[in-house]
C-alpha cells in the first residue's frame, strides 16, 4: 500500500463515523492553514432544545438549566491541547522543560511555530463537532497557567493564550458543547506529578502565599472574562490537588500511608470561592478532593449555593491487564495482587469511593471528572477495557452521576481519537516512543509489561532499601517511588533533546505537515470506544429538579 493510500485511511473512518452519528458536515471542504473550518458547518443539535447554552446551575444534587430541567453533563477532556502530558502527546518529560529544549535546538521563532501548530491541529471545531456528534454534552478543558501568564510577569495576563481559548469557547457555544475550565497546572504546582507540568517533583503552591496570589488572581481574570458566557457550564478550579505533599513521593507519603492536610486545603477553597463570587455569581464552581481528587474525609460541607464536586475514579479493570468480568493482575504497587472484578465489585467501589459518599451526604451534584479505560495493553483485552468501561458508565448513570473520559485523542493510549501510527508525526517519533516504553518514562503506563530497564531500576530500590534498613518502608511503594524519580523526571528530561532533534532543521512548512498529524480527520477513531461513550451521551434527561 502506498503512503498516499495509507493517508486516505483516517480520513475514511473519520467520514464513516461522521456518517454513522449523522455529521454530515463533516464532509465538506474549505479547512484553513490552522485546522480551522472556514464555512459550511451547521450547528449541531442539542439534547436540551432551546435552553443548550443557558447557565447551568446546581439544585440539589442535580445540575439543572434555567427552567430547571435536568441537564447531564457527559463528555470527555481534551488533555494534551493546552496542557501536554507525555503518554498524550508522544514526547518524554514535562512541558515547559519541552519547550525550552525544542527553543534550544529550533530556535525560539520556529519553536513557537512548532507548538502553536500542535495546538492549531489537537483541537479546533472539527473536534466539536465530532464530539457533539458522538452525543457529548461537555468537554472539560484543561489548562496550563503558562499560557496565561508568565513566572517572569506575575499578574499580567496573556492576550493570546485567552484568544485561543476564546476561538474553542465559541465553537462550542455555536454546536452547543458545555466547557468546564480545568486549571490543570496551577502555578508552584498543585502536586508533583508530571501532568501538573511539574518537573521537580516539589510542590510549593500550598506553602508559599505567592502562588495562592496568583492562582487566586487567574481565577478573578477568568471570572471577569467569562462571567457572561454561558457556554461555560462552570470552573473546576483546581485538577487533582495534593495538600500534603511538598517534597515528592516517598514510601511513606503515598497511598495508604498518605495524610491529607484539608485544614489547608479548606482555606484555599473558600477564599477563592469568595473572591471568584465578587465577580461572578452564577457559574457552578466544582471543588475537587484531596489526593489526587480521591479524599474528601475532611471536606468542608458545602458554603455556597452553586458548587458541585469532582472526584476521579479510576479502576484496576479500567487498566488490566486480565479478562473483565474475572481476574486481574495490575502492576501499579498500589493495586496489590490479582483481584476479581465484575459489575457488582465496581457499583461497590463507587459506592464507597469517598467522592460520592460526600456528595449524596450533602445533597449535592457529583461528577466524575476523570476516569477511562486504555487500550495499549494486550491486544485480545480490548474488549476487557470496553466491558469493564461500559459498567462502569452504567453505573455512574444509574446514580445521575455527571461524568467525562481522559482522555479525548492521544497517540494510541485511551483516546477516543488516536493518532494514526502510519502519519508523518507518529513515523517521525516511533523509535523514540519504543525507546519511551523500554525505559517506563511515562509513569502513566504502569500497567505496561517490565523491561530490563524498570527490572534494574527497582532491583536497585530494593538494593537501598536494604541498605538503609527501615523496617517501616514498604517495597513495593518504595519500587514505585524510585522508578518514578529516576525514569520518569530524571530520564523523561534527559530524552527531550533526542525528541528536539527529531524536528531540527525543518522548514515551518515541514512542521505544519507533521504536526497536521494531530488534526481530527487524520486520526483514527477507536470505534468500540466510541460506540460505548455515544451510548449513554446520547441518552435524554428526564425530569426537572425537585430540590432533592
Amino acid at each position: 500500500m502506498t503512503r498516499k493510500a495509507r493517508n486516505l485511511k483516517p480520513r475514511r473512518e473519520f467520514l464513516r463515523l461522521a456518517a454513522f452519528t449523522g455529521a454530515a458536515a463533516l464532509t465538506g471542504v474549505g479547512v484553513a492553514a490552522a485546522g480551522e473550518r472556514n464555512t459550511g458547518v451547521q450547528a449541531a443539535d442539542s439534547h436540551e432544545g432551546d435552553d443548550k447554552m443557558g447557565f447551568l446551575r446546581v439544585s440539589g444534587r442535580h445540575i439543572v438549566n434555567a427552567k430547571g430541567k435536568q441537564v447531564r453533563l457527559r463528555g470527555t477532556c481534551p488533555g494534551g491541547w493546552m496542557n501536554m502530558e507525555d503518554f498524550i502527546n508522544g514526547h518524554p518529560g514535562a512541558e515547559h522543560t519541552l519547550r525550552a529544549q525544542m527553543a534550544e535546538a529550533l530556535g525560539p521563532a520556529r519553536a513557537q511555530f512548532f507548538f502553536e501548530r500542535m495546538l492549531d491541529y489537537f483541537f479546533n471545531e472539527d473536534d466539536v463537532i465530532f464530539l457533539r456528534k458522538a452525543g457529548a454534552s461537555v468537554v472539560r478543558i484543561p489548562l496550563n497557567y503558562r499560557h496565561f501568564e508568565d513566572d517572569a510577569a506575575p499578574f499580567k495576563y496573556i492576550e493570546a493564550g485567552f484568544a485561543r481559548l476564546d476561538k474553542v469557547l465559541s465553537h462550542c457555544e455555536r454546536h452547543g458543547l458545555y466547557v468546564i475550565l480545568d486549571l490543570h497546572s496551577a502555578q508552584g504546582w498543585q502536586n508533583v506529578h508530571w501532568h501538573s507540568d511539574n518537573a521537580s517533583r516539589i510542590s510549593l503552591f500550598w506553602e508559599i502565599a505567592i502562588y495562592q496570589d496568583r492562582f487566586v488572581a487567574l481565577w478573578q481574570e477568568f471570572a471577569r472574562r467569562y462571567m457572561n458566557r454561558a457556554v461555560i457550564a462552570g470552573y473546576d478550579v483546581l485538577n487533582e490537588p495534593c495538600a500534603n505533599n511538598a517534597i515528592g513521593d516517598y514510601p511513606w507519603n503515598v497511598g495508604s500511608h498518605y495524610r491529607p492536610d484539608f485544614d489547608r486545603m479548606n482555606v484555599v477553597y473558600r477564599r477563592l470561592v469568595k473572591e471568584i463570587r465578587k465577580i461572578d455569581s452564577r457559574h457552578i464552581i466544582f471543588l475537587e478532593g484531596d489526593d489526587y481528587a480521591k479524599d474528601f474525609s475532611g471536606l468542608e460541607k458545602p458554603f455556597d449555593d452553586n458548587l458541585a464536586y469532582s472526584s476521579h475514579n479510576y479502576t484496576v479493570p479500567g487498566f488490566g491487564p486480565g479478562r473483565y468480568p474475572g481476574t486481574i493482575h495490575p502492576r501499579s504497587a498500589a493495586a496489590g495482587g490479582a483481584q476479581d472484578w465484575d459489575l457488582a465489585k465496581q457499583e461497590r467501589n463507587f459506592l464507597d469511593a469517598e467522592g460520592t459518599i460526600f456528595t449524596q451526604q450533602h445533597n449535592v451534584p457529583l461528577w466524575v471528572g476523570e476516569f477511562g479505560s486504555v487500550f495499549n495493553g494486550p491486544a485480545n483485552e480490548s474488549g476487557d477495557r470496553l466491558r469493564a468501561l461500559d459498567d462502569q458508565i452504567g453505573i455512574f448513570e444509574s446514580h445521575e452521576t455527571h461524568w467525562t473520559t481522559w482522555n479525548y485523542k492521544d497517540v494510541g493510549v485511551m483516546g477516543m481519537l488516536t493518532l494514526n501510527p502510519a502519519s508523518p508525526y507518529m513515523e517521525r517519533i516511533s523509535d523514540l516512543l519504543r525507546k519511551k516504553v523500554a525505559l517506563g518514562t511515562d509513569d502513566w503506563m504502569k500497567w505496561l509489561p517490565p523491561t530490563p530497564v524498570k527490572d534494574a531500576t527497582a532491583q536497585l530500590a530494593d538494593q537501598i532499601r536494604q541498605v538503609v534498613g527501615d523496617s517501616q518502608l514498604d517495597a513495593q511503594l518504595n519500587v514505585r517511588c524510585m522508578s518514578q524519580t529516576l525514569l520518569c523526571f530524571y530520564t523523561g528530561t534527559l530524552m527531550q533533546p533526542l525528541y528536539a532533534s527529531l524536528f531540527k532543521g525543518l522548514s515551518e512548512n515541514e512542521l505544519d505537515h507533521i504536526l497536521s498529524s494531530f488534526s481530527a480527520k487524520q486520526c483514527v477513531p477507536n470505534q468500540g470506544l466510541v460506540d460505548v461513550l455515544s451510548k449513554y451521551m446520547a441518552t435524554p434527561v428526564q425530569g426537572s429538579s425537585t430540590g432533592g
